[in-house]
């Protein structure tokens, strides 16, 4: 009998459930397809490689849900939170890692284990045997999601998602562009210039969004009814919902100065965000875009200080997929039909690096405490962690069920907690206590 915990897929949720596995005492085999087999969105055939933003989000666990998931992680030992707090950007209050040197460390870390090993090569099938995780990803084969779909009986559930740009630093004009984070949020200096800023006047905002609207843009092919997911809607959407959409949202220019013309307040302003320790390299923060190659140059170029700007990566949108887990997936993250499957990270339905690296988390350390013949409960629905798998596994209402992010919305109430400005800061703090607490417990 197979004593060892197969894990299909070395992306942030493989890469954490196998760390957690292994440590536990677990023999664990990940199998990644890459490089054998690329995609669209990946670069190369590292382990736990960042496909879209750099960025982990908001790093404050009294006040942020995310930030909330760090925490638990960093208290579980995971190896996601150890390496992006190795290779940590600054960022102001986020949490925004160096890509490169990230994903080389999670292989090496993993490959360096003595009860993890990997094999290259698509599985395109459900193993009625044997302990398995699947933690595709978003990019999940055409052949296992056959296999998927076959054996639930309903065609896999997708939404389009979209990357953002990245700028060779180089390459941006720096008598228009400036350094400065919004409010100048940060403890350092460098906390505090984080950001790079590209100030927009009205006019050079309207002929933006013109361009923007008139742009070519890739298109759905005829039976691809899909949506967005809303935390990573392409710019041209945003645009097309209102001419202000997009000053009210990634292009909004409150709590900055541009010092090179200080007395007037700019229109609008895009800000790029550091993608790489050496600076060399710069992402457009919330610059998804579904345009095509060359109308992304003309259009992006219309941006003050971006006007000779050299591309490293242009953006780009493509298919994901996860399943309808409310409905397939038991509190333990098990397939109801084959319990021997457990599914991790956005093929579940949560959305983001740390969500999906989360439920890896506690895949791993599930399935290894069932291998070891002590299984454990789920955690509380007070942590972080017990809310999301509480949303994906019933708590979520299966007919709309769509992509999440963590948020404090997925929490049980607090009692004795008042709404309002003042009211909602304590809410959420009172929030982070409970979890963490519970979250506490639960480990020990």
């Amino acid at each position: 009998m197979d004593q060892k915990l197969h894990i299909v897929g070395g992306g942030m949720a493989g890469s954490e459930a196998a760390w957690q596995a292994a440590n536990m005492g677990v023999k664990v085999v990940i199998h990644e397809m890459r490089p054998e087999t690329g995609t669209f969105a990946h670069q190369t055939g590292k382990l736990g490689e960042m496909v879209c933003s750099n960025s982990f989000r908001s790093d404050d666990d009294e006040q942020n849900a995310v930030g909330l998931l760090h925490w638990e992680m960093r208290q579980a030992n995971g190896l996601i939170m150890q390496m992006a707090d190795k290779h940590r950007l600054p960022a102001g209050g986020a949490l925004a890692v160096d890509r490169e040197p990230f994903s080389q460390d999670v292989t090496d870390a993993l490959l360096s284990h003595p009860n993890i090993s990997l094999e290259v090569g698509q599985v395109n099938e459900l193993p009625d045997t044997g302990k398995w995780i699947f933690a595709t990803g978003p990019l999940t084969s055409e052949g296992l999601g056959k296999a998927i779909a076959t054996e639930t009986g309903a065609d896999s559930l997708a939404f389009f998602d979209a990357i953002a740009p990245i700028v060779y630093a180089e390459s941006i004009d720096m008598t228009k562009a400036w350094m400065q984070s919004r409010y100048d949020k940060g403890e350092t200096e460098q906390e505090r210039t984080a950001y790079l800023n590209c100030p927009m006047s009205r006019d050079q905002y309207e002929g933006f969004i013109d361009a923007l609207l008139a742009a070519d843009k890739t298109e759905f092919h005829e039976g691809e009814t899909a949506g967005y997911f809303d935390g990573c809607l392409p710019i041209e959407v945003m645009a097309e919902r209102g001419r202000e959409t997009l000053r009210f949202g990634p292009m909004k220019p409150v709590g900055l100065t541009n010092p090179h013309i200080s007395e007037d307040k700019p229109y609008a302003v895009v800000q790029l965000r550091r993608d790489n320790a050496l600076g060399t390299l710069f992402n457009i923060v919330g610059f998804q875009t579904k345009m095509k190659y060359g109308a992304q140059t003309e259009v992006f170029r219309l941006i003050p200080g971006l006007e000779n700007a050299s591309f490293a990566r242009l953006g780009g949108i493509h298919r994901n997929t996860f399943i309808n887990s409310p409905t397939l997936l038991d509190d333990q993250m098990r397939l109801k039909s084959r319990p021997n499957i457990r599914f991790a990270g956005q093929i579940t339905g949560v959305e983001g690096y740390v969500e999906s690296a989360a439920m890896g988390l506690l895949a791993g350390r599930l399935t290894a405490a069932e291998m070891l013949g002590q299984p454990i409960e789920t955690p509380p629905q007070d942590t972080a962690m017990g809310a999301l798998i509480h949303h994906i596994s019933g708590g979520a209402e299966a007919k709309t069920f769509q992509p999440m992010n963590v948020n404090f919305g997925l929490f049980r109430p607090v009692e004795g907690q008042k709404g309002g400005r003042r009211g909602r800061k304590d809410r959420y703090k009172a929030y982070t206590d409970r979890a963490k607490a519970a979250w506490s417990d639960w480990l020990s």
